[in-house]
């Protein structure tokens, strides 16, 4: 026998009131409306669900067990309900993010971690990939948005681009390497240290050999090659080979001051770290807090690397 949810919504509201006038109240009914209501729901199960006699009324053991179905519908609206305002609201959903892996793990992983922590009902699903293949993830509703580096973006591209900041790479060591105290630095005191070489799929990896290009440097000695993050900063911390780094990466690590940015100017492309999403997929609420979240942290980053840059020397 099929029952109304209506109808058990209704009991449990008379088994709570202990009566029928507070209950079709707190349901916005009349009285008489509800009283057909039980009446008509007895005929149908063919059982008695509340005493008429005396006060106060008394519900029968059916009518207590229909009672707890309808408090567990209210209870499973009422958090529908408010799940719908969480949703609408930005704070509860999902997002799909996605970036370089170098570029995730190192910087962009911990912004993830204040965005939950902030947003806890939020689910945070990360992928890694390099530029195309993160142009073919938003294309194919893969993912919702992706945090890379990237040259630039045709015009009528049906991926939308927004700059968060300029991506320039340095020379980075370990905290305490000789090289660091000194202001005069050329190319022949960074051949005299073993290099790491940067993953080989990586875009970090043109730039590295094209910083030597731009040097003269014929050749350098690769003392050590990785393909995760946390291998390629890990082997830096503890050896006195040189690397070429994003800056906003090595300046994620300034509070440790385990790894530093040599003083001296490097060429690189020109770049910009940006958001890509589709022009055309329908963005939700959640994922566009995220990204104004997003954008926010990376603008706090560049007004705080504008002010650290103030007191160092960058060989200009």
């Amino acid at each position: 026998m099929k029952i109304d949810p209506n109808h058990l919504m209704q009991l449990a509201a008379i088994v709570e009131y202990g009566g029928f006038t507070k209950a079709a109240n707190s349901l916005g009914m009349t009285q008489p409306a509800l009283s057909r209501t039980i009446i008509n729901l007895e005929k149908r199960l063919n059982a008695q669900l509340f005493s008429r006699r005396g006060r106060p009324l008394q519900a029968t053991p059916i009518a207590f067990s229909l009672a707890e179905q309808g408090r567990a519908i209210l209870a499973a609206t009422k958090i529908a309900s408010d799940n719908v305002e969480l949703i609408q609201s930005g704070t509860m959903g999902a997002i799909r993010v996605a970036g370089p892996q170098f570029f995730m793990d190192a910087l962009v992983s911990g912004l993830l971690a204040d965005y939950r922590n902030r947003y806890p009902e939020v689910r945070i699903d990360q992928r890694n990939g390099y530029p195309t293949e993160l142009i073919a993830l938003i294309r194919n509703g893969e993912i919702d948005v992706a945090i890379c580096p990237i040259d630039r973006m045709t015009q009528d591209s049906d991926i939308e681009f927004t700059p968060l900041m300029e991506s320039r790479n340095i020379i980075a060591c370990r905290g305490g390497h000789p090289l660091l105290p000194r202001r005069d630095i050329v190319v022949r005191d960074l051949l005299d240290y073993d290099w790491i070489e940067p993953p080989a799929r990586s875009p970090l990896l043109s730039d590295f050999k094209s910083a030597f290009v731009s040097m003269g440097a014929e050749s350098m000695r690769i003392g050590y090659t990785a393909e995760s993050t946390g291998s390629v900063l890990n082997y830096l911390k503890r050896s006195d080979c040189l690397t070429v780094l994003p800056y906003a990466v090595v300046f994620a690590h300034r509070h440790s001051g385990d790894i530093m940015a040599l003083p001296m100017k490097l060429d690189h492309p020109r770049r910009q770290v940006g958001l890509l999403r589709s022009k055309h997929i329908l963005r939700t609420p959640t994922v566009d807090r995220f990204t104004t979240f997003i954008a926010d942290r990376f603008a706090e980053m560049k007004d705080l690397i504008r002010r650290h840059e103030n007191i160092m020397v960058w060989g200009r």
